[in-house]
């Protein structure tokens, strides 16, 4: 009854709802398109398709698609149409010393074209350039397609580490638990003393502390994830979990990974290009030096009314003309600009020639220390196996001399502690070591696969 009573204020909210209901519906259509459960592939695809600076660098790559189709057609002749119409007003005055005002049309109509025959190699230059600055923006996205690859491939497995740490620390939480109940039946018919059963309090409140550490570093890792695909903010997802976890694969020797990406990888390839660009650079400058040939040609006509034969088509025919020829311009004195670019390309070439070789020590460089933190990894996995075999032994039997009153509540205690630490110390090794194996294959050209 209050909207009837009051309809000025029911319309407003009418409109209101009309206007939201399109933005509601079209966030929810976007996070229907969104998949639960993501596998790493998937997001790939995803990055692929969606991140942000590889679009921008598809849209660079078009804008040097579109120069070098305007560098081609540099060789081509222009054509220009001109017409003009002016009115002409004023006295004149006649042998009979009378005068009149009087109004003249005039027009002009032409046509004219010209073409460069000859630049010094200028023109063939600049395609070149132009054609290998688009295989460079080419490049350019290759490689940020691998960077962004190494980079959820990274926060992918931080979140599978997470997950399983998360898994661990339950079981532990659980264990705990029961072993606080077992402690207080035990107390209550004083088989232990009550620092005992404080001492199997404070355990449990320190792994409940590491569960919950262990979430908020699960969320963490998540959100890392969202941010590198760029996903909403207000969307929830989850990652497939693969069945198994290779951590141990062949290792290539480093010279043969470091030889495959010297000849593959896009930035060693842009860099190449780099040098080759700049040589072009070199060449067109020095075309400043030599002379230019242009052909031209003009077609056109005019007439002015009020003459004394002032027929249109007349006067059009007999004033039409016809204009070709050629222009050569030599260049004599230009004040140094031509040397100063000449020099300028010149250092250009070795700058190039230096960011080769600073791309490829960098690359050589990163390649080694990945060969050696997969080295470290795999060692660090295989000692991480041996301790978690060995502290879970003496966790598993302390705590069976704990629940019959044989153990010390001290030993066991630290005994349980050598275990967790062992435990996530084996998690992070496995996680490591199969993050890093599988970016050193990538720098072998071997996709990231789980």
């Amino acid at each position: 009854m209050m909207f009837f009573r009051q309809p000025g204020k029911f319309l407003l909210i009418f409109i209101f709802l009309l206007s939201v209901k399109p933005r509601l519906n079209a966030q929810d259509s976007t996070m229907l398109q969104l998949p639960a459960q993501w596998t790493l592939q998937q997001c790939f695809d995803y990055a692929l398709k969606n991140n942000i600076q590889l679009n921008s660098l598809r849209l660079s790559k078009m804008s040097s698609d579109q120069d070098l189709l305007l560098s081609r057609a540099a060789k081509l002749p222009n054509l220009t149409g001109s017409v003009s119409q002016d009115l002409n007003g004023g006295k004149s005055v006649t042998a009979a010393g009378n005068s009149s005002y009087r109004v003249n049309t005039t027009g002009n109509y032409g046509v004219n074209s010209s073409v460069t025959l000859f630049q010094g190699g200028y023109l063939n230059n600049d395609i070149k350039q132009k054609n290998l600055l688009t295989q460079v923006a080419g490049l350019n996205i290759a490689q940020q397609v691998n960077d962004i690859t190494v980079l959820i491939t990274q926060a992918y497995l931080n979140i599978l580490l997470a997950k399983e740490n998360i898994v661990y620390v339950q079981d532990v939480v659980a264990t705990s638990e029961a072993q606080v109940k077992q402690g207080q039946q035990q107390y209550d018919v004083g088989s232990i003393a009550l620092i005992g059963l404080v001492q199997l309090k404070a355990q449990l409140s320190n792994d409940r502390y590491l569960l919950v550490t262990a979430e908020n570093q699960h969320r963490q890792n998540k959100l890392v994830l969202k941010q590198l695909l760029q996903l909403p903010s207000s969307y929830n997802f989850e990652i497939q979990e693969p069945d198994t976890l290779i951590t141990n694969t062949r290792l290539y020797a480093l010279q043969e990974v470091q030889d495959s990406a010297l000849a593959n990888r896009p930035e060693v390839k842009s860099s190449e290009l780099g040098i080759q660009v700049s040589n072009l650079d070199l060449a067109k400058a020095r075309a400043g030096y030599l002379p230019t040939l242009t052909a031209g040609g003009a077609l056109g006509s005019s007439y002015v009314s009020g003459g004394a034969n002032s027929a249109y088509f007349k006067q059009m025919d007999n004033n039409f003309y016809q204009q070709i020829g050629l222009t050569l311009s030599v260049p004599i004195f230009t004040r140094r600009v031509v040397k100063t670019n000449v020099e300028k390309a010149k250092i250009e070439v070795d700058q190039s020639k230096l960011v080769l070789q600073d791309t490829k020590t960098n690359l050589t460089q990163t390649i080694e220390q990945s060969y050696i933190d997969v080295l470290n990894a795999q060692s660090q996995y295989d000692a991480a196996v041996e301790q978690l075999k060995y502290s879970q032994e003496g966790y598993r039997i302390a705590s069976e001399q704990l629940k019959v009153g044989a153990a010390n509540i001290v030993v066991f205690l630290q005994q349980k502690n050598l275990y967790i630490q062992a435990l996530q110390s084996y998690i992070q090794a496995k996680y490591n070591a199969a993050l890093n194996i599988r970016i050193y294959d990538f720098y072998r050209g071997i996709p990231v696969k789980l």
